[in-house]
């Protein structure tokens, strides 16, 4: 299976030694960032995009990933998308042209494949059988991986650059308390009745709810909402565009989620938030420094992303584990 997401320290001797000539179209050269994965991957990401743009700052910089994240990668700033979906295909681009590639994906066979077929004068990625890296270190934070990388590599990276720039849109619900209900898998759904007892609850304590979502979401948003007993006019999931919802999230007072994009942006944001932990570790996943709290039961993890059913260590968690959360970030 992809993992996604000579000495640490030292650079690679393919690549940072060799200065050839560098590639040239429209006038500049070419850097490209593959990770062709969802939003929360590109948010713990944003460090490592962040020294990148600093480090190259005559490149024309390009992040491979499924068209839909182009608003939010307008959010990090300096980056194009280049539309890619998954490892299926190769990346769009004539080997040979790319001056830079850089393995943000992971570290198996298939993400080393994809970026080794663009033949760049200089590749920056985790050891391999094609050239020399860091190993994989599977215990690392996601933007600390990437951070440990770059810097292996010779690029100054700081994990806690993560920051996004604000939307170019305001939010339709400034000081809204989102409630973010659905997520990916199944095994990252806190069940629907539980989000309907904290939306009510908070509701009665003057939190102007509302329920965010995509738009396969909607009709599981629909049912938390007719539950807590509140209109149907709370729910927005399915008709925020991407900037919208980073709005939304970026001016919110609260955000209740599973480990989501909606945790990651309130992370980028500084917005208070309580996030549900199922089969994925907050060591590895979890949110920086900051008002944010992480709910889950480690030691009952099953730990399997794709199951259907909620994991054991999300289903431990309760309505009075949630709002005592919320009262002790003073907002309950």
């Amino acid at each position: 299976m992809e993992q996604s997401g000579g000495s640490e320290g030292k650079a690679a001797q393919e690549g940072k030694a060799v200065e050839e000539d560098k590639p040239v179209q429209d006038g500049k050269p070419d850097l490209l960032v593959l990770r062709a994965l969802k939003l929360g991957d590109l948010l713990v990401a944003v460090p490592a995009l962040h020294a990148l743009r600093r480090a190259h700052p005559e490149h024309r910089l390009r992040y491979a990933a499924q068209g839909w994240l182009s608003e939010a990668l307008g959010l990090v700033g300096g980056f194009e998308l280049l539309p890619t979906h998954g490892l299926d295909e190769p990346l769009a681009v004539e080997p040979g042209t790319v001056d830079v590639a850089v393995n943000l994906h992971g570290s198996g066979p298939e993400s080393q494949e994809r970026i080794e077929a663009v033949r760049a004068r200089l590749t920056i990625g985790h050891s391999s059988q094609y050239r020399d890296g860091p190993p994989w270190r599977p215990e690392l934070h996601e933007r600390e991986r990437w951070v440990r990388l770059l810097e292996w590599h010779g690029i100054e990276a700081d994990p806690l650059d993560f920051r996004l720039s604000l939307p170019p849109v305001p939010s339709p619900f400034p000081a809204a308390t989102v409630l973010h209900v659905g997520a990916a898998y199944g095994s990252r759904l806190w069940p629907a009745d539980r989000f309907a007892a904290v939306a009510s609850r908070l509701a009665e304590s003057c939190h102007h709810v509302i329920f965010t979502g995509g738009a396969g979401e909607r009709e599981r948003a629909l049912d938390v909402c007719l539950r807590a007993g509140l209109p149907a006019t709370a729910v927005l999931a399915g008709s925020l565009s991407l900037n919208e919802f980073a709005a939304t999230i970026a001016a919110a007072r609260l955000v209740v989620s599973a480990d989501t994009g909606a945790a990651h942006l309130a992370s980028a944001y500084g917005t208070p938030s309580v996030v549900l932990f199922g089969p994925a570790p907050p060591e590895i996943w979890g949110p920086p420094p900051g008002p944010h709290l992480v709910l889950t039961r480690p030691e009952l993890r099953r730990g399997d992303t794709f199951a259907k059913d909620p994991d054991p260590a999300l289903l431990a968690v309760s309505i009075q584990d949630v709002l005592a959360a919320v009262r002790s970030l003073g907002l309950f």
